[in-house]
């Protein structure tokens, strides 16, 4: 991210400072200079403007930031997690075929999966930390990606993704008459990209297999170590609970998962056929709904929401510094002009296939750095000439809802276990991306188009 954000002020400098010098007051009729600010003084409001706008749109969020994590904490201390992670852990089993059913790394991946289901970023990634940690314990060579690690990153970065919270808040913080619109297309793209990520990470992992020589030189020393002490794990991990209230062994038949698995395949056409008509029900019957979980489940629903809207609080706050960098950069890009130079061309080609200029940043950006898109994301629905309820403002929302900032997680995860050999992580990873990205442009352009 340092060298992009500095990529762009660069740039934007360069190509602002080139138009100063070429630049020449225009005459009015009467033959007298029109006053003008002339290129850099334009960059230079633009930059003001957009600090300025930054921490406007951090303070508008605070509130429903505030709602979401708020109506998240009382589904959290409901259990909710937990209640998909028992559902899913059949269909897990399945996935993994080397990783045990009584692991500890199969509840972590299931959890980290749960949370990003419901959008709740910052508990998926020490859920999915944890499990990288945890898989590593089976890896038989150290050093390198299992198959396992890859399908986990692969769907942990294209993840399903029934409830965009984020987005839904920055949207209704822009003003939007739909915040809740994204529902459905998110829903769509995702289960698009989740699905070519397990098919790609199948069909990758025998074009990329482990080394032989280096699997037998493993389970040797494992056999010489086990003979020689006794043990049974040459590197035993510590011991710990997968969450509060997590119970290991628990798991719904297996019948119960496949009616799962079917009534969100199942969601695909209601959304596509009736997304119009159910948008509007959702943000309210989400309030209803988690209300009403968490006191059938007796939580004190009241002081679990406060609880929950204090971290709305705080990371509408901790996020004003990434706004102002990432906003400012971005006004500078296009004030200068770089930006119509570098998506002009680039969308006149895209914009055949339902991905306009204005958009194409956003999609080229996510997979790269997540600040730098919920930027741009929050600077295309802010723009008057495009709105959060404009066909770009809905596909830009999509974009960030539904893929995810792929270099990022795995340098993090795998950096985590000091993987230095990813394999077909990155390919599968960006296929993945490719493919949230078409489904999104595809089902924006049916609904909204």
């Amino acid at each position: 991210m340092n060298a992009i954000f500095f990529a762009i002020v660069l740039i934007s400098f360069v190509i602002a400072g080139i138009r100063q010098v070429t630049w020449a007051p225009p005459i009015s009729s009467v033959g007298s200079a029109v006053p003008s600010q002339g290129p850099m003084q334009d960059l230079a409001v633009a930059m003001i403007d957009g600090a300025t706008g930054s921490v406007t749109l951090a303070i508008g969020l605070v509130g429903v930031m505030a709602l979401f994590l708020g109506l998240m904490k009382v589904a959290e201390e409901g259990g909710l997690l937990v209640i998909i992670a028992r559902t899913v852990r059949p269909l897990m089993i399945r996935l993994f075929p080397e990783v045990p059913a009584d692991h500890p790394a199969m509840g972590s991946m299931i959890l980290n999966m749960a949370a990003n289901a419901l959008g709740l970023g910052n508990a998926a990634t020490p859920f999915g930390i944890r499990a990288m940690q945890q898989l590593d314990s089976l890896n038989p060579v150290k050093g390198t990606a299992s198959n396992a690690m890859v399908l986990f990153l692969a769907i942990n970065t294209s993840s399903v993704t029934i409830l965009p919270t984020g987005v839904i808040a920055l949207r209704a913080a822009a003003g939007s008459v739909d915040a809740a619109g994204i529902v459905p297309t998110t829903l769509f793209a995702t289960i698009c990209s989740t699905a070519v990520a397990i098919i790609m990470a199948k069909l990758c992992q025998a074009h990329w297999p482990l080394p032989s020589e280096q699997i037998a030189a493993a389970d040797w020393q494992k056999t010489l170590v086990q003979a020689s002490d006794g043990v049974i794990d040459t590197a035993p991990e510590e011991e710990a609970p997968l969450a509060p209230n997590m119970d290991e062994g628990g798991a719904y038949p297996v019948w119960v998962s496949f009616i799962v698995l079917a009534g969100i395949v199942a969601l695909i056409p209601l959304t596509v056929f009736y997304g119009r008509t159910i948008a509007p029900w959702i943000i309210p019957g989400l309030m209803v709904g988690l209300l009403g979980f968490g006191a059938f489940r007796r939580v004190r629903v009241y002081e679990a929401f406060v609880e929950g809207a204090k971290d709305g609080f705080q990371v509408a706050l901790r996020i004003i510094p990434y706004l102002v960098a990432i906003l400012v950069a971005v006004a500078m890009f296009r004030s200068s002009g770089a930006m119509e130079m570098l998506v002009g061309p680039l969308g006149a080609v895209t914009g055949l296939i339902g991905l306009p200029a204005d958009a194409l940043p956003m999609a080229l950006l996510r997979p790269l750095s997540g600040s730098g898109a919920y930027g741009i994301l929050a600077s295309i629905i802010q723009n008057p000439a495009i709105g959060p309820d404009s066909y770009t403002g809905y596909l830009v929302s999509t974009f960030q809802g539904s893929t995810e900032t792929t270099f990022y997680v795995l340098a993090v995860y795998f950096g985590a276990v000091h993987i230095r050999r990813i394999r077909h992580a990155l390919v599968v990873a960006l296929a993945a991306d490719l493919a949230g990205i078409l489904g999104a442009v595809a089902i924006v352009s049916y609904l909204y188009g």
